[in-house]
């Protein structure tokens, strides 16, 4: 039996990468050590201070600024500076409440929900991360509601987040790009979900698989691509037979990926 050590790191554009174009190897993100649980509960003590004083306002409960396990998290992404925690959570504590992300629920995204174009994997992949998959050829700027397309995003992030094993940080967003058109293409809403990702679930993002990717998603690649920072880098442009052999079992893989 093969000895998974974690998520393959080479990441090659398929379908547009010439075949002796020189291997790259993408960034690795490395999740900080955790502190000793003494002195991580000291400083989420000290962030749950410093905004109870600071920011009143801001609400509380889930996604608050007494959130214990949402103050830990933004801790470890901002290496336990308790200032840049506390400047980044205030960030995502009032977009949280604002966006109505404790309002959404499978009923209030139904409509948007039954095209098919979005929904969290019923398996964990191999490596034990949730998976959400994104079918691009139902997607339709031009005929959907953008902000319904948005709360369907914000919904099916919180829900993969809920499947997260003990232990588990991350999850896979699968981008089934087959039958792409250009019709399908969307700018403005892949800038959204990846600054979601940036400002309000840091670092929750492991890796994002573009799964055969036409000719036709170059220029908008091109275009986007500046626009996602840090996370150009977890980008990885595969075939379906890689979805199928790297990241999921027989019995796990979507049906979408099977021969």
């Amino acid at each position: 039996m093969a000895l998974r050590l974690g998520p393959p790191l080479l990441h090659s554009f398929h379908g547009f990468v010439p075949k002796n174009s020189p291997i790259r190897f993408s960034k690795v993100y490395a999740q900080n050590s955790m502190l000793p649980s003494v002195e991580s509960h000291k400083l989420i003590m000290e962030v749950k201070e410093k905004l109870k004083r600071d920011h009143p306002s801001l609400h509380v409960g889930k996604n608050g600024r007494d959130d214990d396990e949402m103050i830990l998290w933004f801790l470890k992404d901002r290496k336990f500076s308790v200032d840049e925690a506390v400047k980044k959570l205030t960030i995502a504590i009032k977009w949280h409440e604002e966006f109505g992300v404790s309002e959404l629920s499978e009923e209030s995204v139904k409509s948007i929900a039954e095209t098919g174009k979005a929904y969290v994997h019923d398996f964990l992949d191999v490596y034990d991360r949730p998976v959400l998959i994104v079918v691009a050829s139902k997607h339709f700027p031009a005929m959907q509601d953008p902000v319904e397309d948005e709360k369907l995003c914000v919904f099916l992030i919180e829900k993969a987040l809920s499947k997260l094993p003990d232990g588990k940080e991350q999850i896979l967003g699968i981008f089934d790009l087959r039958e792409f058109g250009s019709e399908n293409a969307d700018i403005k809403f892949l800038k959204f979900l990846f600054d979601v990702f940036y400002y309000y679930y840091p670092k929750r993002l492991g890796e994002v698989l573009f799964v055969d990717a036409p000719f036709v998603f170059q220029p908008l690649w091109q275009l986007v691509k500046p626009l996602l920072k840090s996370y150009a880098s977890l980008a990885r442009f595969c075939s379906k037979d890689t979805v199928r052999e790297e990241y999921f079992t027989e019995e796990t893989v979507p049906v979408c990926f099977k021969d």
